[in-house]
Order: C-alpha cells, then sequence, then structure tokens
C-alpha cells in the first residue's frame, strides 16, 4: 500500500484491542476458554501492546465473561503487552489483584439512564462505586483507565450535552485515571461533534475514543480524533462486539479497517494486517459467522 499523509495528524497511534472483552461479551454462545486464550495470543503475534483481556463483572450479568480467573491463568504473556481487565466494582477488584492483575479499567456513563440500567447508580452516585475502586488499585501500583459511555447520545435521553460529558470525564481523571475512553456506545457521533467533544476537555492526551459502526461513521469519526489530538483508538478485531445494555449499539470500529486507513495516511501502528485478517477469519469459523470487517472481507475475496 502506498501511504499518503494527510497534514495535522500523529506519526503513530496505538491502537487499544477491545475484541476479547468488549468484543465477545456480547455473543450469544458461549467461546471455549481455550478459544479465548488463542485469539488473544494471535493479537499479541500481529503486533498488538494493549489487549484488554477480559471482564470481572459478576458471571449473572455477562455469563460470556464467567471464566475471566481460568483465561487469566491459560495466558502466554509476552513481554512489553499490556493485558487490561474490566472491573465494575471493588469485588471485581479483588478478584483482579489475586491474580496480580497490573492494569484495569473502570466503566463509567454520562447519561442518567444508562448509569441506572447499567450500573444501577445515578449520574452522581456512580462516583462512589468508582472513588474506591481506582483508590485501591492505584495503592497497589495497578494503572487504571476509565471508559465513559453514551458521549454523543442515548437511545433514552438523545443527545448527550458536551459539558456533562467534560464534568463525568474530568472527575474520572480527577481520580487517577491514566486514561479517559470516550465512547460513542450506540453511534451516533458525527466528525463535528467528535471535534467539539475532543476541544472541550482542552487537554487531549490523555483521550481516547471508542467509536461502534451504527451509521457508518466509526472511521469519519476517528479522523477528526486524530486531528484534534487524540492517538489512542479502541478497536476490535473483525468488529465484533456491541453492548448488552445498550440494544441500539451494534459492533465496534474494525481493527482491521482502522489499520487499513492509518496505514494509507502513513501512521504507524506495529501491526501487521495480514495476521490481524487471518485471526478474524479464524475467529469467524469459531463463531459460525463472516466477518462484519470490510478489510476482511475484501482480502479474503482476495485469496
Amino acid at each position: 500500500m502506498t501511504a499518503y499523509p494527510l497534514d495535522g495528524l500523529p506519526h503513530h497511534v496505538t491502537i487499544y484491542e477491545v475484541g476479547p472483552r468488549d468484543g465477545l461479551q456480547n455473543e450469544s454462545a458461549i467461546v471455549p476458554v481455550e478459544v479465548k486464550a488463542e485469539f488473544i495470543d494471535r493479537l499479541a503475534d500481529a503486533g498488538h501492546k494493549v489487549i484488554e483481556a477480559t471482564s470481572f463483572v459478576h458471571p449473572k450479568w455477562v455469563p460470556q465473561l464467567a471464566d475471566a480467573e481460568d483465561l487469566l491463568t491459560r495466558l502466554h504473556r509476552r513481554p512489553g503487552v499490556r493485558y487490561p481487565v474490566l472491573v465494575p466494582n471493588e469485588r471485581g477488584l479483588d478478584r483482579a489483584l489475586a491474580l496480580e492483575v497490573d492494569e484495569i479499567a473502570v466503566f463509567a456513563s454520562a447519561t442518567e439512564t444508562f448509569a441506572a440500567k447499567n450500573l444501577n447508580r445515578s449520574l452522581e452516585s456512580q462516583f462512589e462505586m468508582f472513588e474506591p475502586v481506582v483508590a485501591r488499585a492505584l495503592d497497589n501500583d495497578v494503572r487504571v483507565r476509565a471508559y465513559v459511555s453514551m458521549v454523543f447520545g442515548d437511545p433514552w435521553e438523545g443527545p448527550t450535552p458536551i459539558d456533562q460529558v467534560v464534568r463525568v470525564g474530568t472527575r474520572l481523571l480527577e481520580l487517577g485515571c491514566h486514561e479517559l475512553s470516550l465512547g460513542d456506545t450506540i453511534g451516533v457521533g458525527t466528525p463535528g461533534h467528535v471535534k467539539a467533544l475532543i476541544e472541550a476537555f482542552g487537554d487531549p492526551s490523555r483521550l481516547a475514543v471508542h467509536f461502534h459502526d451504527t451509521y457508518g461513521q466509526a472511521l469519519g469519526n476517528t479522523l477528526a480524533a486524530l486531528r484534534a489530538g487524540v492517538t489512542v483508538v479502541d478497536a476490535s478485531t473483525g468488529g465484533i462486539g456491541g453492548c448488552p445494555y445498550a440494544e441500539s449499539a451494534t459492533g465496534n470500529l474494525a481493527t482491521e479497517d482502522l489499520v487499513w486507513m492509518l496505514h494509507g495516511l502513513g501512521i504507524q501502528t506495529g501491526l501487521d494486517l495480514d495476521k490481524l485478517v487471518a485471526t478474524s477469519g479464524w475467529l469467524a469459523q469459531r463463531l459460525g459467522r463472516p466477518s462484519p470487517s470490510r478489510v476482511v472481507q475484501a482480502l479474503t475475496k482476495k485469496e
């Protein structure tokens, strides 16, 4: 591929791979733990340096990830690769610390209704749950990432006010989170809205973006985020995933589609696209359906 750079873009982008957690959590059938372990190892082999491995949420709520402990004990941890896990509360943190996890993520809401449906909390009281988790994690030298969902719109409340997102996100950063991932959970964001939200935070250096492709806007939104100074982008191999608490949330931005665009812009990712496509094909066979990634589909047809 010949690269044609554009002005105002970063030279390197870190892709925060969420397929093993955010991707597989929405599967209707339970994926065997040995498949998950091989999936993660294949992702590391393709060059990923950050792979969100699983979640320590209660199995009742996300049964697809009930094997979190088993999975982490099976992982072949590669030097230089980070394997963060999602924790919803202190009990989840206890489970993570017992396995000597060194990086976690917490999951907040930018809207009142989603906070109630996803966390059983109000927009304000959700912080009562996060504060001890973040504090204890930091005391144990564990890095903490924060997700904030519904940053552009909410299926129950409509568009999310920018100042409300900034208020929630800033508070999470002030707790000590090293990074804040802005989640377009239902995929309603557009490039201008992305630019406005990132600029409202002021400093983009601790921001990441997490787009869903419901309306086909994920790549355009990513480009807008890069122009605004963001250099960390969440993506899911093969575009798998969604959100079990928001029915209108479709698949994540596909890692392969993102890599195709970034490499075409001359932006380094450290990822081997051929290995990613092969991994998506391998996973699609085990999930029993083709990959929704456009790049995977296009390159597979050429073979």
